[in-house]
């Protein structure tokens, strides 16, 4: 349902405790204390059985006797609670908090009574087994909390209500004000998802921190995280990190990527910034409590004490963050107006003795340095000048700067052993003041990775080789196969020839049944070298464990004894073993070669894995390893690679030269669509991974399958919508020219620019309601960096020159099953029908994505837009107070609209 109603959870008019009760420590009774202390400027409204009236608030027997209400608080017995949401939603009740626990968990549970109830009505759900919100600035605190927040712009959405309720009473001594403070109990219906949607869009959220436990909807909450992401910054702090699965990994890919791992290349993927720690959740709301996202990441340091600046620059290289050089003005200017006892280097020493004009003049000059973009300002307490007034001195010139620039530079603070005093002015000048110097630098970081992380999400990824053509139905076919079969596992020879339908090169294989078999598959390869013998079993996974593998066999009488071996070896370690033969490999020896793994592993909650490191046959025990959602594209893949130990190998070193990482990268994206278009493939490891200069090969390869689960609409298993390839479509235009329509994708960012330079300004003013004067990367990223779950934009490609000749865009409204369209069609070519196809598409998508409603606002002067909406079925109506716009609806269901022909 994403955010549909909640403005009725977090701004009622009105608001109902049912289980009021006039016990003093009842739950009920604190939620209706909390309600009026908080002021609440609604009604509040009761239901008890039992009381007339509670603390001064009359009540009602039942929720039938409640008049209209928003939003209904629950804190009553669990058996209670279906009823209740019934006759709410009967009554109109938009949403409501159920406190109460112990509804029990899945089929025939009272939460499932009352989430269907619920469903069915459209009533939103928080909880059950929740704290409640808090929204400050609307004076509603409808929990059970200690305390109610400050107002301000943090938003925390919390899957713990004790973590809630200590924020709170954190920021309560911090000056940390929030714009809303979210229990999520057991996420019957609203979840992080709707939750981030919601908060996204709130204008009085700056930034939003998340505690998490599990993730019960991954493809939801990437799509909502991604979209957050993009626009505030997002702290997430993630429980149970050390919890070992139940299902033991049957690949080496599989026994890397353990659980949390996996959480940590999902956050990653979608721009989320971790904190692994209370202590640096604080820091971080801290920072994101005061401070704005910046551009930059260069630190000067101000202190008066040199030991504890040169620990921040060490904290701040332990974070991976770079310390500012000071300009040479700076220098000069310092130079003239401090004592020669000065650092002359950054950090910033201005000794013991700083008074609070020192203070000022270094605070002063280093907010005008261009060469920082950030300011840490440390104090030791002395007893030759006053902390406190240091602090005044800080926050006036911090006041000054942001008076005279915009956007100022951010500003952090340090005053060790303060008693409040400094804490209060620094505050007011909206300061962060942290209990020591790493917690500072952490919190500046948080917003550095913040950014970081954002242009990672905006950025356009290179172009993916265009000759790269899998054979997507027949590596289908051969997995069909092998699971119709009752097979779980794939054998080498359909090893091989899936990876040759992604030209993942991989060292070739033979089987041969006898050890006489063995020897004639051998002789043409012993021509050329060694071979390589091994078992061939369903049930021998991991070969070498049973003496199943014999390397370097150079003649004949070698490979016929070998084979004898291996196959009397495998019959006495698995008596029961299903034995097809043994495998004959070529021996390839590349002694530059990097050993490397690379491969496929499954999530129960995110699904397929990318999964890279260093490869061999103590790959678990060297444990160098980075993990990815797909899709990824080859900057992605890039991204992986640098996460691991061996990525410093495969640079060139000593007589050594660098390995080919581009055609590594090119594995790991290869590896990405396999797993897109075969989703019964649950782990695959390509081990060893031999990488060199003269390219990649992999000597051996794991493929364990099962039939594809159902799932949602775009993949049955990725958390990540991918690339929707089965909506291309090739086309003529009206004079025959060979057009190929497709979704679009990051790296069409380089068509978008000679496309609009060849539209009319007015054709610009008349899609984009203002002029557009520039076509920045920001401005472009908006329109190729889309994500599938939500939004669709088909680009129409003149298959003969590549250029772009249309786009027709769809975005899905997060509040409603209605989705807003955009069509802009290149000036020079209208009248060929364009247009009419871009619209085709977009209503055919909307269909098949049970999409209700299309809207779009049109100026009333765009004549031809609006000629093809009504001959597309589309109202058009009035819109705007100037009656300068047009509102075009076209209703998709229940009622079918026509399908017009171009005329």
């Amino acid at each position: 349902m994403t955010t549909y109603r909640l403005e009725k959870l977090f701004a009622p008019r009105s608001v109902a405790v049912v289980g009021a009760s006039p016990r003093e420590q009842s739950v009920g009774r604190k939620i209706l204390s909390n309600l009026k202390r908080a002021g609440f400027a609604g009604e509040i409204r009761l239901v008890n059985p039992r009381y007339p009236e509670i603390d001064g608030t009359s009540a009602v027997p039942s929720v039938d006797d409640l008049p209209e209400t928003d939003l209904l608080v629950i804190a009553s017995p669990p058996a209670t609670v279906p009823g209740i949401i019934e006759s709410a939603s009967a009554r109109g009740c938009a949403a409501a908090i159920i406190i109460t626990a112990g509804l029990g968990e899945g089929k025939g549970s009272l939460s499932e009574a009352a989430q269907q109830i619920a469903y069915r009505s459209g009533m939103r759900l928080l909880g059950p087994n929740c704290l409640g919100i808090q929204v400050p600035r609307l004076m509603l605190d409808a929990s059970f909390a200690a305390h109610m927040a400050e107002p301000g712009s943090l938003a925390l959405i919390s899957q713990s209500g004790a973590i809630a309720a200590g924020m709170v009473e954190w920021a309560a001594r911090r000056s940390v004000g929030f714009s809303g403070i979210v229990s999520l109990g057991n996420q019957i219906d609203v979840d992080f998802g709707d939750l981030l949607d919601y908060f996204v869009a709130d204008r009085a959220t700056r930034s939003i921190v998340l505690y998490i436990e599990a993730i019960q909807d991954a493809p939801k909450f990437m799509s909502a995280a991604r979209a957050a992401a993009r626009a505030k910054p997002v702290i997430v702090i993630k429980a149970g990190r050390h919890t070992q699965s139940a299902i033991a990994a049957r690949t080496h890919t599989g026994a890397l990527a353990g659980a949390d791992a996996v959480y940590d290349a999902a956050f990653r993927r979608v721009g989320l910034v971790r904190v692994f720690d209370l202590d640096e959740l604080f820091a971080a709301a801290e920072t994101l409590g005061h401070i704005r996202p910046f551009v930059g990441g260069r630190l000067a340091i101000l202190t008066n004490g040199g030991g504890i600046g040169v620990l921040a620059v060490d904290r701040l290289l332990d974070f991976g963050g770079q310390l500012a050089s000071l300009g040479e003005q700076t220098v000069k200017l310092l130079n003239e107006r401090l004592p020669p006892t000065w650092s002359k280097a950054n950090p910033v020493d201005i000794v013991g003795d700083a008074d609070a004009a020192r203070y000022a003049i270094a605070t002063d000059a280093l907010l005008a340095d261009p060469a920082n973009d950030g300011l840490l300002v440390i104090n030791v307490p002395t007893a030759l000048a006053s902390a406190g007034e240091a602090a005044d001195a800080v926050a006036s010139s911090v006041r000054k700067h942001r008076n005279q620039r915009y956007p100022a530079k951010p500003v952090f603070a340090v005053w060790l052993g303060d008693d409040g005093d400094a804490e209060t002015k620094l505050a007011a000048a909206s300061i962060p003041l942290y209990r020591s110097e790493s917690e500072a630098v952490r919190g500046y970081m948080h917003l550095v990775h913040y950014r970081e992380r954002l242009d990672a999400l905006m950025a356009a990824p290179p172009s993916f080789p265009s000759d790269f053509v899998p054979d997507s139905q027949k590596a289908r076919a051969i997995v069909h196969g092998a699971i119709e079969s009752g097979r779980t596992w794939l054998d080498p020879l359909e090893i091989a020839d899936v990876m040759g339908c992604y030209a993942i090169p991989i060292a070739s294989v033979s089987l041969a049944r006898t050890a006489a078999e063995t020897v004639e598959l051998a002789k043409p390869l012993l021509a050329k070298g060694p071979v390589a013998l091994k078992i061939l079993s369903p049930d021998i996974v991991h070969k070498s464990d049973i003496g199943g593998v014999q390397l370097n066999l150079a003649n004949e009488s070698a490979v016929h004894a070998a084979a004898e071996a291996i196959l009397a070896r495998a019959r006495a370690a698995q008596p029961g073993a299903r034995i097809s033969g043994v495998t004959v490999h070529p021996m390839i020896v590349r002694s530059h070669a990097r050993e490397l793994i690379a491969g496929i592993a499954s999530d129960a909650t995110f699904g397929p894995i990318i999964a890279f490191g260093s490869g061999g046959t103590a790959v678990e025990v060297i444990n160098d390893k980075a993990l990815a959602l797909p899709p990824l594209d080859l900057a992605l893949a890039r991204d992986l690679i640098s996460r691991t130990r061996a990525s410093r190998l495969l640079k060139s070193y000593r007589n050594i030269p660098a390995a080919d990482t581009d055609a590594v990268a090119l594995v790991l994206v290869k590896l990405s669509q396999l797993a897109a278009d075969v989703p019964e493939i649950r782990e695959l490891d390509l081990n060893p991974l031999l990488a060199d200069d003269k390219g990649v090969i992999a000597l051996d390869g794991r493929i364990a399958v099962a039939p594809a689960p159902t799932g949602w609409r775009g993949h049955p298993r990725f958390s990540i919508r991918p690339y929707p390839k089965e909506w291309e479509r090739r086309t003529r235009a009206r004079d025959g020219t060979p057009l190929l329509v497709r979704p679009v994708r990051p790296e069409d960012e380089p068509l978008y620019t000679p496309f609009l330079e060849k539209m009319t300004p007015d054709d610009l003013r008349l899609r984009f309601f203002a002029s557009v004067k520039s076509f920045t990367h920001a401005f472009i990223s908006r329109f190729t960096q889309i994500d599938y779950a939500r939004a669709m934009a088909f680009v129409i490609i003149h298959e003969a020159t590549g250029e772009m000749l249309g786009v027709g865009r769809l975005h899905v409204l997060t509040y409603s099953d209605t989705a807003e369209f955009g069509v802009l069609v290149r000036s020079d070519l209208k009248g060929q029908g364009l247009g009419w196809l871009l619209m085709q598409m977009l209503v055919e998508y909307a269909r098949a994505e049970g999409i209700h409603e299309i809207v779009g606002e049109v100026l009333a002067e765009n004549s031809a837009m609006l000629q093809m909406c009504a001959e597309f079925g589309f109202s058009i109506a009035e819109s705007g107070a100037d009656g300068k716009n047009r509102l075009v609806r076209l209703r998709l269901a229940p009622f079918q609209t026509p399908n017009p022909t171009p005329p």
